[in-house]
């Protein structure tokens, strides 16, 4: 039985829109009277970043782990699966090495306990405000124009000014090459 208490204790949840970086947190709390090392795992890692996803917790703290979810164009369908595991063992007296720890483990000293991951539909208010996000975001400072063609030509530097240069410096190379 899993000595940890997490929070939330069974499924991890993404709220949408699933177009940018998604995160659930997930509290881990120690009420034992013993550090306790963690790992968390991923069926997915490539899709989440797990941070932190392993340490020690020491007796009545709590250590909050956030997953975060990639961005996807679409979203996870119904038919994704993805879970995360919490593993953890009692750390020994004199912890220095964690990796040590985890490898040394006996399978009947291990504890883990899964959630799974559960994608919940962005509700229109969150589409909206997330579209006014993203509007802001593209011309922070510059108000857009209400019409979709624009009068004015888009400022840049002018291609005949950029060979202007070009020539002025091949004309004072060759120059130089009749003089001397």
């Amino acid at each position: 039985e899993q000595v940890l208490v997490l929070d939330p204790p069974t499924d991890l949840k993404f709220k949408g829109p699933f177009t940018g970086l998604l995160t659930a947190h997930l509290k881990l709390r120690n009420p034992s009277a013993r550090k306790v090392c963690f790992k968390v795992k991923s069926t997915s890692p490539r899709r989440y970043c797990v941070r932190p996803n392993n340490g020690v917790i020491d007796p009545g703290c709590t250590v909050t782990v956030a997953a975060t979810m990639q961005p996807s164009c679409c979203g996870p369908s119904k038919e994704v699966k993805h879970k995360f595991m919490v593993q953890t063992v009692f750390a020994p007296p004199d912890i220095s090495d964690l990796e040590a720890v985890w490898r040394e483990a006996h399978p009947g000293e291990l504890m883990d306990s899964k959630l799974r991951c559960v994608f919940e539909p962005p509700t229109e208010s969150d589409k909206l405000e997330d579209g006014l996000r993203l509007r802001k975001a593209t011309h922070p400072d510059k108000p857009r124009p209400s019409s979709s063609t624009s009068l004015k030509p888009a400022r840049s530097t002018p291609l005949p000014v950029v060979l202007l240069v070009i020539g002025a410096v091949f004309f004072g190379f060759f120059l130089g090459k009749f003089v001397l």
